[in-house]
């Protein structure tokens, strides 16, 4: 999507509060698009690296002196942190009228920036919907990626054309869905690393040096067919209703990585029930299934 003159924001002074993996990235993003981030605030030693690395030359500043210089401030901490991070700076008087407020948060809309909003600040919650190692990489990784957007309706065209200044493209989520929204992400995205991490160490404990050689053309595979084709790229034991093979499965888990075996059943609870929704399995076949995962793992 490629924006108009009409829809460009003016070139902002921005500053970025939380200059980790996040913010450094996305500051040198709205960098890259024109706009001056003028100061940053960081407190570990990583955090002031990134930034000398992404945003050479930028001023490390104190919170308070970040909001006294920029239009817009990227409020990039962890969701714990900030909603007493936007209450102390609503009190403290640091936000002014017409100030750009926005924050990164998957879970929370922009109700929790009412504090900074009451103050005069206008608020926006941009979520990158992406994994960042918070180096250059991601600047590249940006270009497609999405970001789930909340904003007031008034605000919309200002969100819109960050994110596309950012290389990405802009998704509406509602207030009310933000907590669902970021489940999802969560799910899809944190555990799929976990996921593939235990295969990995079961393919080690198998006796494979190099298991991420065995996996990488499978789960590659299986992620574009499953975004192309939903449940219908479903294939293995589950889908045919080989209840041997999956009991043989539960044995072995359970014998060399026995932490891991209720994950694997109930995701295999799971991959039945949407199976058998699709109809690529039969009930008749789902039956033993059902009954190997819902029983202790064969002597």
């Amino acid at each position: 999507m490629e924006e108009t003159d009409e829809q460009r924001p003016a070139r902002l002074d921005v500053g970025v509060v939380g200059t980790g993996r996040v913010g450094a990235v996305l500051g040198a993003a709205l960098a890259r698009s024109g706009h001056r981030v003028v100061a940053g605030y960081g407190v570990s030693v990583t955090s002031r690296s990134r930034a000398d690395a992404l945003l050479p030359g930028l001023e490390m500043l104190e919170v308070a002196e970040v909001f006294e210089r920029a239009d817009l401030v990227l409020l990039t901490v962890p969701d714990d942190v900030l909603p007493g991070l936007v209450d102390g700076l609503a009190n403290t008087g640091a936000i002014r009228s017409g100030q750009f407020v926005v924050h990164t948060s998957g879970r929370f809309g922009v109700s929790v920036l009412d504090p900074a909003t009451r103050a005069g600040g206008l608020p926006l919650a941009l979520h990158p919907a992406m994994t960042f190692t918070g180096t250059s990489v991601d600047l590249q990784r940006l270009e497609g990626a999405t970001f789930g957007v909340t904003a007031p309706e008034l605000l919309w065209p200002v969100a819109e054309a960050l994110v596309i200044e950012m290389g990405s493209e802009p998704v509406r989520v509602a207030e009310d869905q933000r907590a669902l929204y970021h489940a999802a992400l969560t799910h899809g995205a944190n555990h799929l690393v976990t996921l593939v991490n235990d295969a990995m160490d079961m393919l080690r404990a198998a006796g494979v040096a190099l298991p991420e050689r065995s996996l990488a053309p499978l789960l590659s595979a299986a992620l574009d067919n499953t975004l192309r084709q939903g449940d219908d790229a479903l294939t293995g034991p589950v889908s045919r209703g080989d209840s041997g093979t999956v009991a043989g499965h539960l044995q072995e888990i359970d014998r060399a990585m026995p932490e891991a075996t209720a994950v694997y059943t109930a995701l295999a609870r799971r991959t039945a029930g949407r199976a058998l929704a699709s109809g690529r399995l039969q009930a008749t076949d789902a039956e033993p299934l059902l009954e190997i995962l819902a029983s202790d793992p064969p002597e």
